[in-house]
């Protein structure tokens, strides 16, 4: 399946690509456009937009609490993995400003800058990225395992 947003992506348009092609579709294609281009191209080319307005998977607000595209892929997808919910908090925090804001937000939005700056578009973002997710989704199944505690050895 082909999927589409807008390109220089940072936060949510990387985590999207992430549970997609881990969760939703093996083999899904993504393509990046200018914002104006992005539901043409979807239109064009049969493929789903996302994290884009006017796009089915965008940002929404239920109960006065906003949440991101990742939160609308996952409702979509009726994806019920508590490690994957717990990340989708983590994305919400380094996308959106929710009142409950995971510390790791903060730490995933600056990797994710720091990722766009050093990327030489976004197909090698998401290359460079998608490790970074992987690692915080093994990061949420050990909170949920083991309760989060580190052991220190001595």
């Amino acid at each position: 399946m082909k999927w589409v947003t807008r390109e220089k992506a940072k936060v949510d348009r990387i985590a999207c690509p992430w549970v997609i092609s881990r969760f939703v579709d093996k083999n899904a294609e993504f393509f990046f456009v200018p914002k104006e281009q992005v539901l043409n191209f979807a239109r064009d080319n049969n493929a789903t937009a996302f994290d884009t307005p006017g796009a089915e998977l965008m940002h929404y607000e239920e109960n006065g609490y906003e949440y991101v595209s990742f939160d609308a892929v996952i409702k979509k997808y009726k994806l019920t993995d508590p490690a994957l919910l717990q990340l989708a908090k983590i994305v919400r925090s380094a996308d959106a400003e929710p009142p409950d804001a995971r510390k790791e937000g903060a730490g995933l939005e600056a990797a994710a800058m720091g990722f766009r700056r050093i990327a030489k578009d976004d197909h090698e973002n998401m290359r460079l990225q998608f490790p970074l997710y992987d690692a915080l989704y093994e990061y949420c199944k050990w909170q949920l395992d083991e309760g989060g505690k580190l052991e220190h050895s001595t």
